[in-house]
């Protein structure tokens, strides 16, 4: 039998609370494994904590992102082996559920066993148990209590528990989002949808701090999935939205949000901006603010209608979203101290946006964040930055028999420095 097969099995079986205590079990019978550690990302993606085991307890030290093996492999998105002069080597394995970044597994090995073929087996293995710790945190606090370098605030708690995640990849796209403060946020919103035809993202600006604000939020996220799921489309998913926050709030709290529908096969967009954060489209070498037909907000007023407009993304072309609590010009675009402010504020984030062409999509966020960090940074403290890199629409069947070939690509080893790295 597999021997990936094997351990799959065991961590099915596995309470959800004692996945690293058998997986060590079956990394040791399958692998001859020494060890084998789970180092997961906090909110903030700032650190690498371990998980410690019910049996025998490691004393494992957190580890910063981009620090050493364990922080490479988590940055790079590869398989790392280490060693084999000696008696053993390790393995740096990324744990990833479907693009979402989730920590590194560290398997110590005997070194005539730490080959490419094993490495490349290990790496399924970790692919296999970023699935499970998914299904486990319904079940546990064990992995979100690993993941938190401090107390979340309660809306901080509210929001991650109803947003996706961070990261989605598939054939034609790469998004992954990053937003401050990472523990004590609550209010914006963040969502998408994955078909064979569409990817839908939603992206809304927060309302401001505090639990209320992460209610209206909630309240604004669940109104539009559930129009989702029941088959209408964007300007229905904001009716029902609109709807649903006007009826409980009475226009008193409203949400800015942007609703999009890419179709995979051609890159055709439909959007609905209802005062929506600002989008920002890198194209060759020129990066600048698509400037939407922007709608009223949802729930400021009673029945309010919304239509669609349309718009392409090319093969190669990244879409950069900022959610932030911050004004806009004036309709009428006259020269007001307002409008002034805006446009230096634009200005910034054109800059910070254009300074992170260079970095692959899942780094980009985070980085954009930092340069509107820097003592003349415009934006409020309060902010979500979402990129979605756009590769290409292909046909149904083409993305069908390009499995294979993907998975065959995977794991291919090299050797660096007397150690194997992936290619």
């Amino acid at each position: 039998m597999d021997r990936r097969v094997t351990v799959e099995r065991a961590l099915r079986a596995a309470p959800p609370h004692g996945l690293l205590d058998s997986l060590r079990i079956n990394l040791a019978q399958q692998f001859a494994a020494f060890s084998a550690d789970l180092l997961l990302v906090d909110y903030g993606l700032t650190v690498l904590r371990p998980v410690e085991p019910v049996q025998a307890p490691t004393g494992l030290q957190p580890v910063a992102v981009g620090s050493g093996p364990a922080g490479r492999a988590f940055s790079t998105q590869q398989p790392y082996l280490f060693g084999g002069d000696g008696p053993t080597a390790t393995a740096y394995l990324p744990v990833t559920v479907r693009g979402d970044r989730c920590g590194v597994l560290v398997v110590e090995l005997p070194a005539d066993r730490a080959t490419p073929q094993s490495t490349e087996e290990l790496a399924g293995v970790a692919e296999m148990l970023g699935h499970a710790l998914r299904v486990a945190d319904r079940h546990t606090d064990v992995y979100r209590r690993t993941r938190r370098s401090r107390p979340l605030s309660i809306p901080a708690e509210m929001q991650w528990d109803v947003l996706p995640g961070r990261g989605c990849t598939d054939e034609e796209f790469d998004l992954h989002a990053y937003w401050e403060p990472s523990y004590t946020s609550g209010g914006h919103v963040l969502d998408w949808s994955v078909t064979e035809e569409e990817l839908t993202l939603v992206v809304a600006n927060g309302t401001g701090p505090g639990t209320q604000s992460v209610l209206v939020s909630n309240l604004a996220l669940n109104a539009i999935r559930n129009a989702r799921r029941a088959g209408q489309d964007l300007v229905g998913q904001a009716s029902l939205t609109d709807q649903a926050l006007y009826g409980q709030h009475g226009g008193d709290r409203c949400l800015s949000a942007l609703l999009m529908s890419f179709a995979r096969a051609t890159g055709e967009v439909r959007v609905v901006d209802a005062g929506s954060p600002t989008v920002w489209r890198t194209r060759g070498a020129v990066t600048e603010r698509l400037h939407l037909e922007r709608q009223l907000p949802l729930g400021m007023f009673e029945d309010t209608i919304y239509v669609t407009q349309r718009l392409r993304v090319l093969p190669g072309d990244r879409l950069v979203f900022v959610a932030c609590d911050r004004a806009e010009p004036s309709a009428a675009g006259g020269d007001t101290a307002m409008d002034r402010t805006v446009s230096q504020m634009d200005r910034t984030v054109s800059h910070a946006i254009d300074g992170t062409r260079h970095l692959a999509c899942a780094e980009t966020p985070q980085a954009v964040v930092r340069a509107l960090r820097e003592p003349d940074g415009a934006l409020p403290d309060d902010i979500l930055v979402l990129c979605l890199d756009w590769h290409g629409g292909r046909t149904a069947e083409q993305r069908a028999g390009a499995g294979g070939v993907e998975c065959a690509k995977r794991g291919k080893f090299v050797e660096r420095d007397g150690t194997h790295g992936a290619t």
